[in-house]
């Protein structure tokens, strides 16, 4: 039986076949102590920004975020700095458009809402104030 008939290219007795370095042994010429480990730079040389892994994710824009959180309490600063994201998003690059737009819209849904509660509420206030014989008007 020769060495090209055991299992894995190994010698009879287990070993790896002439000339292979045995797993985690140094190849000829290298010391044990130069060996590279993965994701590592060799001793003196200098490590790469960020090995093997992805780029930083691109940065949310801050005021789509308040103008998102705001359109639910206050919706007129919700359009204030829904606008000012949009601007800043088409100058620097940033993710959150879709934020801002969702922002300015439902800020501007709630401003309307809230100009059409105070003209019916004007309105139903004049028609009862009118009414005869309400609020010391004569009957």
């Amino acid at each position: 039986m020769s060495h090209d008939d055991q299992p894995g290219g190994r010698q009879p007795d287990g070993g790896p076949q002439y000339g292979q370095p045995a797993y985690g042994q140094p190849q000829y010429g290298q010391s044990p102590y130069e060996q590279p480990q993965y994701g590592h730079a060799p001793y003196g040389q200098a490590q790469p920004p960020y090995p093997y892994a992805y780029p930083p994710a691109p940065r949310t824009n801050v005021l789509a975020i308040v103008s998102l959180v705001s359109a639910f309490a206050v919706s007129i600063v919700a359009v204030i700095t829904g606008h000012i994201a949009l601007s800043q998003i088409k100058r620097t690059g940033e993710v959150g458009r879709g934020m801002a737009l969702a922002g300015l819209i439902i800020g501007y849904v709630g401003i309307a809402f809230v100009a059409l509660f105070f003209i019916v509420w004007l309105v139903l206030f004049f028609s009862v104030m009118s009414m005869p014989g309400y609020a010391g008007t004569p009957t």
